[in-house]
Formats: structure tokens, C-alpha cells, sequence
């Protein structure tokens, strides 16, 4: 059936199914180095979109790793398309089984005890043990463990306001926006639902379960940014959240020693995603910063990045290199000083007016990315079926 693209400002209302498959397609074909040592059955917690969806496929086709993925999705219906995560998932498994890789998608409440149960249950009778553990949930609500409610995270700065703006897609237009600082219950309550608590507490239920091999990995997802951004994203509600997931690798990198066991978090490069069109700022940064990576023939795309983060990092054959803080810096080349210096004056000279011309910024890759991942505006595809 026809299924036209509905774009309202930074929200995609539907997504394109074959448009989906043909992106899968796309970050399969972009894996072309092999992970040494790579793990062979994985569990990754949101890998039906962005970089939980990119770990899966490098792991997979870049490691030949059996997977197993736990992630929220809608199926269609007569009134929707479903969620772009429905239809990657369908189309990797059909691409990873074509391989002749186990792939199985739990479509569920990553927080609930009764899918830990399902997950742990698969696992013993399908894998015994698994090698490796991706956490990379990306949501802004998490219930509580007594079950009286949920926490909701704030996209709020902390001690001052915060004036940017963001780029409205449909229509084209920079919009301005402030962002009010944050109460001590909205941070909280932003660290319980995207800080280290949950990762934590599966890792805890998973090991007691006895489904860790000798040997296990375990490796979350952070952003830091530069000081351009720092006001609305590490100074901010999120970056309270980020400062506890870092800690919390430290505490389960201790607690998996009896199996020689690690943890680590990895400081990722600025991704087009639903959630960072949102954040002040952000956009406008990562208009300068794409056009500066793409000048120097450095720029990643999401499925590249996760790849060297698993080739040159996690599954290093010399050992995981890390910062003094013990971080995995795949930040690296967004935050090269030069690049930082030449991203900080594009920005200077983005404005309202101009923000859609090339010579200022890569808006039209920005836009790009932002439509692919809702499955539109790939070339071969057929719209007007």
C-alpha cells in the first residue's frame, strides 16, 4: 500500500517499510572490516534503530555473532505504518538468517521482569551463555520498581535557562526555543530512566541466572560533546544521567571479575536521531560539524562508527584502550581541536536565512539522515507504490 511520509517540525508519523530494508541493506554492505576475537552470541537492549541497530549489524556481519534483541516497537495497522524499529527488525533478521546467523527480536518492556524471564529462558535454551551485552535503550520513561508510576526524563538545563534553537524539517524553518533549568526531581528522575540503574540491575539478574560466559562484555552508550553544546547536553539533566551510566560501568567492570568479566561506556560521535533533532543547539552544531568531517574525509556514518567502536575498542586484539577515566573515546575525531575551531566558526555564520546552503553547513545530509532513518528519501525506492 501507498504510504505517504508525514513530517510534522522534527516528528516522523509514519515511516516507509521497504524504505527500512533498504537501510539495513545499506549499514550491512558498510561493514567490510572483520572484529578479531569477536563475541558469538549477543544480547543488545535496543537494537531496532540507531546505534544499538549499527552494533547488532557489525557484530553480526563484521563478527558473525548469533544476536538477540529486546526493543519497543508497533506493529501496523490499518491506520499506521508501525515503527520504523518493527520493520528493521524484520528486515534483519531476514538479511542475518540469510547468513545463516540466529537472530531474534523480543518486542516488549525492556523493564520488566517478565521479559528479563523470557530473555534469560531463551538464552539458556538457545545460547547457554552469552559473550557480549549492548545496552543502548533510548527512551524518556521508565516504570518505577514499585510499580506507583513512571519517571520521565527533562531535556532541561541546569542553574541557568539555555536559548537556541532547532531545525524544523516540515516546514523548513529554524525555530528558537529556551530551555528552563531543571528542578532536583526532574534531574533524579532523569538519571533513574537514562543513567546506569537498569543496565546494572540486567547485567545483576543475568549473572545470578548464570547466562555470562568467562570472558563477557558489556558496553553502553554516552555523549560529551564539545563546550558548544555543553550548556544543553553534558551540563545539563542529561548529562547528570550520562555522569551516573559512566559510574555505573565502573561498579559492574568490578563486579564481573570472577568471570573475567569487563564494562566500559563509549563516548560516541553526534548522530541524527529522533531524539537529538529535539535537543537546542544541537542541530545547527552538527550542520557545522558534518561539513567539516565530510572536508577532511573523516566523517561516519552511525553503522561505520559502531563498527570501529567494536573493531578498535571493545573487540581490540591489543586490549581496550581507554581514557584516564576509563572511557572509550570514539569521540575523537568530532572533538579534534581543529575540527572543533572550524566547526565553532561555521556556526558563527549560520543563521535562519541561510541554514539550507552548503557553503554554511550540511543541512542537506542532516535532512538526509533524519529521512532515512523513517525509511524516505533513498534512492530506488518506489514512493508511489
Amino acid at each position: 500500500m501507498h504510504t505517504p511520509k508525514i513530517i510534522k517540525g522534527v516528528i516522523a508519523a509514519n515511516c516507509h517499510p521497504e524504505g527500512c530494508k533498504a537501510i539495513v541493506q545499506q549499514q550491512i554492505n558498510e561493514i567490510k572490516d572483520t572484529i578479531h576475537n569477536a563475541p558469538k552470541n549477543v544480547l543488545i537492549l535496543g537494537g531496532s534503530s540507531g546505534l544499538g541497530l549499527a552494533s547488532r549489524i557489525s557484530l553480526a556481519f563484521g563478527g558473525g555473532a548469533n544476536t538477540l534483541n529486546v526493543s519497543y516497537e508497533r506493529a501496523p495497522s490499518e491506520e499506521s505504518s508501525g515503527t520504523a524499529g518493527y520493520h528493521n527488525n524484520i528486515a534483519f533478521q531476514t538479511f542475518a538468517k540469510q547468513a545463516g546467523l540466529i537472530a531474534e527480536d523480543f518486542i516488549g518492556d525492556a523493564f520488566s521482569s517478565d521479559m528479563r524471564n523470557k530473555v534469560i529462558s531463551y538464552i539458556r535454551n538457545n545460547f547457554g551463555q552469552i559473550d557480549c551485552l549492548v545496552y543502548s535503550l533510548a527512551t524518556g520513561v521508565r516504570p518505577k520498581s514499585d510499580g506507583t508510576g513512571m519517571w520521565k526524563s527533562a531535556l532541561k538545563t541546569i542553574g541557568k535557562p539555555y536559548s537556541g534553537n532547532f531545525i524544523s524539517f516540515e516546514p523548513e524553518v529554524m525555530v528558537p526555543v529556551t530551555l528552563e533549568p531543571g528542578s532536583d526531581s526532574e534531574i533524579e528522575a532523569t538519571v533513574k530512566v537514562m543513567g546506569g540503574e537498569d543496565w546494572q540491575e540486567w547485567i545483576s539478574i543475568l549473572k545470578e541466572a548464570g547466562v555470562l560466559a568467562d570472558g563477557f562484555k558489556t558496553i553502553a552508550y554516552s555523549y560529551i560533546g564539545s563546550d558548544i553544546t555543553y550548556p544543553v547536553y553534558f551540563g545539563g539533566t542529561l548529562g547528570k544521567a550520562k555522569e551516573h551510566l559512566h559510574a555505573t560501568a565502573d561498579v559492574l567492570d568490578s563486579s564481573l571479575k570472577d568471570i573475567n568479566g569487563e564494562a566500559y561506556v563509549a563516548l560516541c560521535k553526534a548522530v541524527v536521531s529522533k531524539a537529538a533533532v529535539f535537543i537546542p543547539g544541537l542541530s545547527t552544531y552538527i550542520l557545522a560539524l558534518f561539513k567539516e568531517l565530510k572536508a577532511r574525509g573523516e566523517y561516519e556514518t552511525t553503522a561505520q562508527h559502531m563498527h570501529r567502536v567494536m573493531t578498535d575498542f571493545l573487540y581490540n586484539p591489543a586490549g581496550t584502550p581507554t581514557d584516564e577515566q576509563r572511557l572509550i573515546r570514539a569521540d575523537n575525531l568530532e572533538l579534534n581541536p581543529d575540527v572543533q575551531d572550524k566547526v565553532k566558526t561555521l556556526i558563527a555564520n549560520i543563521t535562519p536565512q541561510n541554514f539550507k546552503e552548503p557553503e554554511f553547513g550540511d543541512y542537506a545530509g542532516y535532512r538526509r539522515d533524519f529521512m532515512q532513518i523513517n525509511g524516505f528519501e533513498i534512492t530506488g525506492i518506489d514512493y508511489s507504490k
